[in-house]
């Protein structure tokens, strides 16, 4: 994959993370803060615990750090996948979600 296709990959998750985080607080009583600083987005939540979700570009990764640990993710050409086998991303970005805010949220691709 050259830079220009992972930044596009990449870039495009950050996106959707963030849509993700607009859609629960309009549809849950969820209230995640998503701050973004260029190729990272903080999720803070009510309990102001944290999820970083940041783009390592030199490695061609997705990084996300939450209370249960850190986490890298490479682009297998369908989905962003855990490089030590510990799922896809959105799915991992919703069990981390729903652990730190205490209620059910549900992270998507689409």
């Amino acid at each position: 994959m050259t830079d220009l296709e992972y930044l596009d990959h990449a870039e495009a998750v950050l996106r959707r993370v963030e849509a993700c985080c607009d859609r629960l607080n309009e549809d849950t009583d969820a209230d995640i803060d998503a701050q973004r600083v260029g190729g990272m987005v903080t999720l803070v939540f009510e309990n102001r615990s944290q999820i970083v979700v940041n783009l390592q570009k030199p490695l061609h990764e997705i990084w996300l750090a939450a209370r249960s640990g850190g986490f890298h993710y490479r682009f297998d050409g369908a989905r962003w996948m855990d490089t030590k086998g510990h799922g896809e991303f959105f799915e991992h970005l919703t069990r981390c979600a729903t652990e730190q805010a205490g209620q059910s949220l549900a992270f998507s691709a689409q």
